[in-house]
């Protein structure tokens, strides 16, 4: 099972991501993650990506399509891989579709997480974090403990303006490579709004595996 997830930030990716990888046996493989691996292993994409990195330069596509091959040759990605963050624009995902090819790879699905920009703003600004125990509430729909409420912490990217502006990136960057696959018969739309289990629900369903 090869897929792709995507969505909004704050869609709930990160939860649903860690049950797909358990259920399908496949590795959950972030562009950071990624990154942070090939560097420590020192293996030759590793090396060039680090350059770019001392230097505080964006890693050119190539550079991070050369990682996600590297990384889809490891064995424990041999059954498949579930890739997150990776492609963010069209010439990424042009350039991802070319090394797939050439690799004699295949796609079997792009999941894709759908919730509306208002909820997902609510989600995020309602978001609070305990310093002390690192734990996250949401003031709305997981309420911290009454005694320990003046101690949370409401973290800069968790305002309404940042938030709007990192929805403002998706819709301008990401969501433009919704189309390419969509071209291709491989996106499934994925309602992510409600609990948690029914959301996983779907996305097997529309997997049909």
């Amino acid at each position: 099972m090869r897929l792709i997830f995507i969505g909004p930030p704050g869609a709930g990716k990160g939860t649903q991501a860690a049950r797909l990888v358990e259920r399908y046996g496949i590795p959950h493989v972030s562009t950071g993650d990624m990154l942070r691996a090939a560097v420590k292993a020192g293996t030759e994409m590793g090396k060039v990506a680090e350059g770019y990195m001392t230097a505080g330069k964006l890693l050119p596509d190539e550079v991070v399509v050369g990682l996600v091959r590297e990384r889809l040759k490891a064995p424990d990605a041999t059954k498949g891989v579930l890739l997150d963050g990776f492609p963010r624009t069209v010439p990424q995902a042009e350039a991802l579709d070319v090394m797939l090819t050439g690799e004699g790879i295949s796609l079997d699905a792009v999941v894709l997480l759908e919730v509306p920009d208002d909820l997902i703003v609510s989600r995020i600004v309602g978001r609070r974090q305990d310093p002390e125990t690192g734990e996250i509430y949401h003031l709305q729909f997981s309420p911290p403990p009454a005694d320990i409420l003046p101690r949370l912490v409401h973290r800069k990217d968790d305002t309404e303006e940042a938030v709007r502006t990192r929805l403002g990136s998706y819709h301008d960057q990401t969501a433009p490579i919704i189309p390419f696959y969509e071209a291709k018969g491989l996106v499934k739309r994925v309602d992510g709004v409600g609990n948690p289990d029914d959301v996983t629900a779907r996305i097997i369903a529309a997997l049909g595996r």
